[in-house]
């Protein structure tokens, strides 16, 4: 773990120093090999997607390990592939693109790479905060917890599966692309619950837990992997409502969106300190122990 640790520290710090390093990845060898599967079809599908660059991932870990310069080249193996899997963009980067824009076109523009999917995204306080929310998920804090449980495949995975479950360009049938969105949104589903608590603490407790309550007694008992984590899109959504105040009779929005960005900002960077430290204190506690 504490090697993990070491390797999140240096990924993280490499990629505020030099953000372009999150563009440089590729997956042209997965779409190629996700195409050469065109006569499957349904979860069968999306198996033999991931099962190859899967053990292929797992035998290189394996040969790795069995070299003279193990701990070495494991630690930069390890942070390869987590700088890999921390993309498709560098968030923090996709934030500073919308403070730096000069004008409203501009930043209404520099928010839609906030979203993965492809959806529109309108520039109020609402929209952008769940859309920051869900990026920060995607791009960051799931990645990293699923590489701290499982190490560089359980990043690998998340990132393969996000990519078949997520992206639209991907050629796949009906049967495959529900399959895909299934485990796509059940990956999701742990980091998501614990990034909605996390966000609790560090911003607006009674806003956030409401809105989670709400959204699950509502939710289907089949929600955490079929509509995906909607929960913490409604808890950002819930804190950011917080700086929305009644008029005469009405509700007036005097967020501004900007404001809100640095805000909700400031939160996940919070968060993310959060999830650091823990990680840390059980380091500490393993060699105390």
């Amino acid at each position: 773990m504490a090697i993990r640790l070491l390797v999140v520290l240096i990924a993280l710090g490499l990629l505020h120093v030099t953000p372009q390093l999150a563009r440089w990845r590729s997956d042209r060898l997965f779409r190629r090999w996700v195409g050469l599967l065109g006569d499957t079809s349904g979860s069968g599908r999306v198996v033999l997607a991931l099962l190859l660059p899967l053990a292929l991932c797992l035998l290189l870990w394996w040969l790795v390990h069995h070299t003279p310069a193990a701990d070495l080249l494991q630690l930069l193996f390890s942070l390869v592939l987590l700088l890999y899997c921390l993309g498709p963009r560098e968030f923090e980067a996709d934030l500073e693109a919308i403070l730096d824009a000069t004008d409203a076109v501009q930043r209404e523009a520099a928010a839609q790479a906030l979203a993965d999917d492809g959806n529109a995204i309108g520039w109020n306080a609402s929209e952008l905060g769940v859309a920051m929310a869900y990026a920060a998920l995607r791009r960051r804090f799931s990645v990293l917890l699923w590489f701290f449980l499982l190490g560089p495949v359980g990043a690998l995975l998340y990132r393969l599966a996000q990519t078949l479950g997520r992206d639209d360009s991907l050629a796949l049938d009906t049967q495959s692309h529900t399959a895909a969105r299934y485990l796509a949104n059940a990956l999701d589903w742990l980091p998501a619950q614990l990034l909605t608590f996390t966000l609790a603490v560090v911003g607006h407790w009674e806003a956030v837990i409401s809105a989670w309550r709400r959204w699950h007694q509502l939710a289907a008992p089949t929600s955490w992997y079929s509509s995906g984590p909607g929960f913490l899109g409604a808890a950002a959504q819930a804190d950011v409502m917080i700086d929305i105040v009644a008029g005469d009779g009405y509700v007036e929005e005097n967020s501004d969106p900007l404001v809100e960005l640095v805000r909700l900002r400031g939160a996940l960077l919070r968060a993310l300190l959060a999830w650091l430290s823990v990680v840390a204190l059980i380091v500490i506690g393993g060699w105390i122990h």
